[in-house]
């Protein structure tokens, strides 16, 4: 079992930030679409990354499935406070790769994103997001293996 918890102060009710998601989502790592409006039923997600929405509760919360059912993840507001909960029940291979290069993308994507969030609330964060050296090397890796992809098709 993986359980991955990112949370942050926004210093202003954060529920609005909840079905802001897509809007105020990191360009740098896909856009985040769905195939209708941001509700449940929605499929979609950002990059390779696909996932469902299995419940909203406008200004609350949002679930996604994952579209491989190995987990959840949840970005939920309290006060304040958002808070982004990914639980997962992954195969041996996938909770190799989740500790090998999901895990360092994962989180340096929804810092991005709380990021783009605190600016929206009006504030620049104290301390801004900035990614690993680790982060840089599996992002050039990752788009020169789609370049290459794309090429030989």
């Amino acid at each position: 079992m993986i359980k991955n918890i990112h949370t942050r102060d926004l210093g202003v009710p954060a529920g609005p930030f909840i079905e802001r998601i897509q809007e105020l989502w990191p360009p740098a790592w896909g856009k985040q679409e769905f195939d209708r409006p941001l509700g449940v039923g929605a499929d979609g997600g950002h990059g390779p990354i696909r996932y469902h929405c299995t419940a909203f509760t406008p200004g609350e919360s949002i679930t996604f499935a994952f579209s491989d059912g190995d987990g959840t993840h949840t970005l939920s507001a309290s006060g304040t406070v958002v808070r982004h909960e990914l639980i997962g029940d992954f195969t041996l291979g996938n909770r190799v790769r989740w500790a090998l290069v999901i895990r360092w993308l994962h989180d340096a994507c929804l810092e991005d994103l709380f990021d783009n969030f605190e600016r929206a609330a009006g504030r620049e964060p104290k301390s801004p997001a900035h990614w690993s050296w680790y982060v840089r090397l599996v992002r050039k890796a990752f788009t020169r293996r789609a370049q290459v992809t794309r090429s030989a098709a």
